[in-house]
């Protein structure tokens, strides 16, 4: 059993680690700056001209696939890559990529939807959660009527993740009623000049979802991504994808807070002496250190899994529950470590605790993971301690 990296995941990791250091963190005071006054973090031309300086030694479509112009990594080496850019908050990810769901468009709809989208030329957002469907997606009730060879969409979608600068989106909606998830769902690729409007939620963190809302939204036969009625089916491929991813990146922002409580630990003075001789603080960073290694091996036990191709799901679910926890708990005691200064914005503590506050959250609750977990072990679809045979 082997835990190194190899020189590959080794070379990969590093260049993101530098690429960090030089290109992000420079940037975290003017970042949070704007944030203060309301402004996103780095605007769409920064963001931008950041992708395409990381394109230029190669990091351009993490997971795409090289025939579409991707790197085509492993699962393990984007959780690598993840982890490496959660060590800071400025709100950078790497073009080339495109929703994976979109890999099942026709040719035609590649044209349009796909290779534009991995250039960079059209943002997506994908739309099934509903006010009154979040994690039972089942519940959708948003409608698409046949009017001829068009369909007809009405509902409404909330929480949207990029919502409000997508130019298309894949909306899931009710095509057959008595069917309804069992083979009554379909995905729609829906142009913005279709005619659906979004609207911005505000948030305790910067992460600025949307509200969409189509009235009377025609599209044509032909933007049917995929099988009518099979769209359910989609959803889920999208949203068990990279469920690991999330609490890949949480494995770096905790360990850039776990070395800031340490260096606090070890300058902060109380009573003439150093808080990092108390008990109570050298408890909270051995809690903390544990728990950050015990979290890295879950992410890359699923991801090891994923590229595998073995059944995941088990995996992805425990990494992402105890990643949600365990990255709230950390965040939580660095700020206790920090006192009154962690609670003000001159550090960045507090923003990182509105952010991992999420992670419990989006892409599947703490409640929907574990509900995935005990089902597996009491209908015995896992064993315990079968993860080495």
């Amino acid at each position: 059993m082997d835990f190194s990296l190899s020189v590959e995941e080794r070379e990969v990791r590093d260049w993101v680690r530098t690429f960090v250091q030089r290109d992000l963190m420079p940037r975290e005071q003017e970042v949070l700056r704007r944030e203060r006054a309301g402004q996103p973090g780095l605007t769409g031309e920064e963001l931008r001209e950041l992708q395409l300086k990381a394109k230029e030694s190669g990091f351009w479509g993490a997971q795409t696939p090289e025939e579409y112009g991707g790197m085509g990594l492993s699962a393990v080496m984007t959780a690598l890559l993840e982890a490496e850019l959660g060590r800071t908050f400025v709100p950078f990810r790497f073009g080339g990529a495109a929703d994976n769901i979109l890999y099942y468009a026709n040719d035609e709809q590649k044209e349009r939807y796909l290779l534009p989208t991995i250039s960079g030329e059209r943002k997506s957002c994908f739309a099934i959660t509903e006010p009154g469907a979040g994690s039972d997606a089942k519940a959708i009730r948003t409608s698409a009527r046949k009017d001829g060879t068009d369909w007809v969409i009405n509902g409404e979608k909330t929480f949207i993740t990029g919502g409000n600068e997508a130019d298309f989106v894949m909306v899931f909606a009710i095509t057959d009623p008595e069917k309804g998830a069992n083979g009554g769902v379909t995905c729609f690729l829906v142009d913005r000049d279709a005619g659906w409007k979004s609207e911005y939620i505000d948030t305790m963190g910067e992460w600025g979802p949307a509200a969409l809302v189509f009235e009377d939204v025609r599209v044509p036969e032909t933007q049917i991504l995929g099988e009518l009625g099979h769209g359910f089916d989609l959803a889920m491929q999208w949203i068990g994808a990279g469920r690991y991813l999330l609490p890949a990146r949480a494995i770096g922002s905790c360990e850039r807070l776990i070395s800031m409580a340490i260096e606090h630990a070890n300058t902060r003075e109380t009573f003439g002496q150093k808080i990092a001789e108390r008990q109570a603080i050298q408890w909270m960073i051995a809690d903390s250190g544990t728990e950050l290694e015990a979290l890295r091996w879950l992410v890359l036990h699923a991801a090891w899994q994923v590229d595998q191709k073995l059944d995941s799901r088990h995996a992805q679910s425990m990494a992402k529950l105890y990643g949600g926890v365990k990255a709230n708990e950390i965040v939580d005691r660095v700020l206790q470590i920090h006192g009154g200064m962690g609670y003000t914005r001159e550090l960045p503590v507090e923003r990182w605790y509105r952010e991992l506050r999420l992670l419990r959250i989006y892409e599947g609750t703490d409640e929907i993971q574990r509900r995935t977990i005990a089902r597996n072990l009491l209908k015995g679809h896992v064993k315990v301690g079968g993860t080495l045979g």
